[in-house]
C-alpha cells in the first residue's frame, strides 16, 4: 500500500531526516585513515540516540547495527567491523534509518577516505549528480520510470559507468519500506504516476565497473560487485509536492534551498 502523507507528517519526517543529516554532517570530520568501521558504527548509533531517534536499522530481518559501512567494492549491506581500518585513498558508504516519533527517515552517504585518486572522486561526482538528476524527476505527474530512465542515461549512457540494478530505492514511512519500488533504471513515461504527499528514496548505487553484484554467501548480507570494481551510492528521502520535490534528509540548507519544505 502506497500512503499518501500530510504536511504534518512531511515535517515530522523531516524532523528526523534532519537527525541523519546531522549524523552524516559528523561522519565528514569523524571519517579518516586509521579508523575502524566499528567506530563509524558506535559514533552513529550515539549521535542518534542522543538526539532522541531510534536507529531502525536494529533488529530488522535480524540486523544487528545501527549502520551499513561498506568500503570500496563493497556496495551496500556490509557489517560495521573493529577489524577494518579504513586506508587514505579508500571509498566507505555509510547507510543508516533513524525513526523518530513514529516517523522514519533513510539516507546513505559516499566518504572519501583522505586523499582518493581522480577515478573514485569523479565516481563520487556523478553518482552524487545522478541522485539530484533523479529527484529533479520526481514532479507531480511524472512517473517513476522518468526518475529512473534520466538516472541510467547519466550513469551509463554518458559515464560508462555500471548502475546496480538489484538494489533500489522504496517508498518510506509509515514503515521503513513500503511501496512503491522506485529503480534507477526504467523507460520515461512508464510506470506509476507520482502524487503528492508521496515519500520515496532515491539511491543510485553505481559502480565504476559492471552493475552486476553479488550478496555474500557467508554473512547474507553484503553486496559486492562481482567484478570487483568500486562502488558508490548517495541517497536522500524525497516528498512529492506540488511544490516540486522536497528532500526530506538535506544536509546543506543553501545547496538544497529550492528543495526545502517551505
Amino acid at each position: 500500500m502506497i500512503t499518501l502523507k500530510s504536511k504534518r507528517e512531511l515535517v515530522a519526517m523531516e524532523k528526523s531526516g534532519a537527525i541523519i543529516a546531522g549524523m552524516h554532517q559528523g561522519m565528514k570530520k569523524l571519517i579518516k585513515p586509521g579508523l575502524s568501521t566499528w567506530e563509524i558504527e558506535e559514533f552513529g548509533r550515539q549521535y542518534i540516540e542522543s538526539h532522541g531517534g531510534r536507529a531502525a536499522q536494529i533488529g530488522f530481518e535480524g540486523f544487528k547495527y545501527a549502520t551499513t559501512v561498506s568500503v570500496n567494492d563493497e556496495v551496500a549491506h556490509a557489517f560495521p567491523r573493529k577489524g577494518l581500518i579504513l586506508k587514505d585513498g579508500d571509498l566507505v558508504k555509510v547507510d543508516t534509518v533513524v525513526e523518530l516519533d513514529g516517523a522514519y527517515s533513510d539516507s546513505a552517504w559516499s566518504y572519501a577516505v583522505g586523499n582518493v585518486s581522480p577515478e573514485v572522486q569523479k565516481l563520487m561526482d556523478v553518482t552524487l549528480e545522478a541522485l539530484y538528476i533523479g529527484i529533479d524527476q520526481a514532479q507531480v505527474g511524472n512517473r517513476l520510470g522518468d526518475i529512473g530512465a534520466a538516472i541510467n542515461n547519466f550513469v551509463e549512457d554518458e559515464h560508462g559507468y555500471g548502475n546496480v540494478r538489484d538494489y533500489i530505492g522504496h517508498g518510506i514511512g509509515p514503515t521503513m519500506h513500503e511501496e512503491p519500488a522506485v529503480p534507477h533504471y526504467g523507460v520515461a513515461g512508464r510506470g506509476l504516476r507520482l502524487k503528492p504527499g508521496m515519500t520515496i528514496t532515491i539511491e543510485p548505487m553505481v559502480n565504476m565497473g559492471g552493475f552486476e553484484v553479488e550478496t555474500s554467501k557467508e554473512d547474507g548480507w553484503t553486496v559486492r560487485t562481482i567484478d570487483g570494481s568500486w562502488s558508490a551510492q548517495y541517497e536522500h528521502v524525497v516528498a512529492i509536492t506540488e511544490d516540486g520535490p522536497k528532500i526530506l534528509t538535506s544536509q546543506d540548507p543553501i545547496f538544497d534551498a529550492k528543495y526545502l519544505l517551505k
